[in-house]
C-alpha cells in the first residue's frame, strides 16, 4: 500500500520527469492499494494545467473512477494534520504535505515523493517510509 504525494503522481504521469522510471517501479514493486490522499487533487491539477498536462489529469480521475487510485484523508486524519503543521511549523510544512504524511501513517506508512525536504525530516520519527528510497 502506497501514499501518493503530488511530486510522485506528476512522475508518473510525466515521461519526462527525472522520478518517472522510478516512480513506475516503486509502483510494480508494491501489490497496492494506491492512495491519493483527496487533498492533493487540487494541488495536482493546477500543477498539471500548469505544465500543459490536462489530458493526464483527466486520466487520473478516470483511474480513480474506475479504481485504480483510492481517495482517501478524511476526518479521521484531520487531528494529526493540526499535529504535523503544529509541530513543523518551522519548516513551513503546508496543509497537503501533512495530509499526504497523516494518509500514510494510517495506511501503512509507504509514501511515493520526490520532495524530500519536509518528508524526511518527518520520516526520521519513524511513521512513514519514503519510497523510492
Amino acid at each position: 500500500m502506497i501514499t501518493i504525494d503530488t511530486s510522485g503522481m506528476l512522475a508518473l504521469l510525466d515521461r519526462r520527469e527525472a522520478g518517472h522510471e522510478a516512480a513506475n517501479a516503486a509502483l510494480l514493486a508494491d501489490n497496492g492499494p494506491y492512495i491519493l490522499p483527496t487533498g492533493i487533487l487540487c494541488e495536482l491539477g493546477h500543477l498539471a494545467r500548469s505544465r500543459g498536462h490536462v489530458a493526464a489529469l483527466d486520466a487520473v480521475l478516470a483511474d480513480i473512477q474506475d479504481g485504480a487510485f483510492v481517495q482517501d484523508c478524511g476526518d479521521e486524519d484531520l487531528s494529526r494534520v493540526r499535529e504535523l503543521l503544529e509541530r513543523y511549523a518551522d519548516l513551513r510544512l503546508g496543509f497537503t504535505d501533512a495530509a499526504v504524511m497523516a494518509c500514510a501513517e494510517r495506511n501503512g506508512g509507504k509514501v511515493l515523493t520526490f520532495d524530500r525536504r519536509d518528508f524526511d525530516v518527518v520520516a526520521r520519527e519513524g511513521g512513514i517510509k519514503i519510497v523510492p528510497a
